[in-house]
């Protein structure tokens, strides 16, 4: 049923400013723009091995029933080193969530809230590296 990710998407009240966050955040720049009323009110990045949508739509554009905050699902992007992104996380304005913590051997789980109130996962996950590898 589930193939794969395909978008995530991230909310934020001032879409400008959050996409310049993660410009620095994944040194990339977007590659989709759309504005409505003369706003941004979508933008997107193609990051990671895969090439996987990261979204950030205007909160107007919320579904219904989401408020302001934390909500949603928890998504976890695969890092190299859990501490390292968590740390580089931090000191771009984002705040705790979850601390590093390890679930066994191969996974390791952090998260932060970034500065537009989204909860952002990274992962080491052995399963991800696995089929990454098979690719090769």
């Amino acid at each position: 049923m589930l193939r794969g990710l395909t978008t995530v998407n991230l909310f934020a009240d001032d879409v400008p400013a959050a996409v310049a966050w993660y410009t620095e955040l994944l040194g990339v720049d977007p590659y989709f723009s759309r504005e409505v009323a003369g706003r941004a009110a979508y933008v997107e990045f193609r990051i990671g091995d895969y090439q996987h949508e990261l979204g950030l739509l205007d909160r107007r554009f919320a579904p219904p029933g989401w408020a302001a905050g934390v909500v949603g699902s928890m998504t976890y992007w695969c890092v190299d080193d859990v501490e390292g992104a968590f740390a580089r996380l931090l000191s771009m304005g984002a705040t705790e969530h979850q601390k590093p913590t390890e679930h066994g051997p191969g996974f390791i789980t952090a998260s932060v809230t970034d500065p537009f109130g989204n909860v952002l996962g990274v992962m080491v996950n052995v399963h991800y590296l696995a089929v990454l590898e098979q690719r090769s």
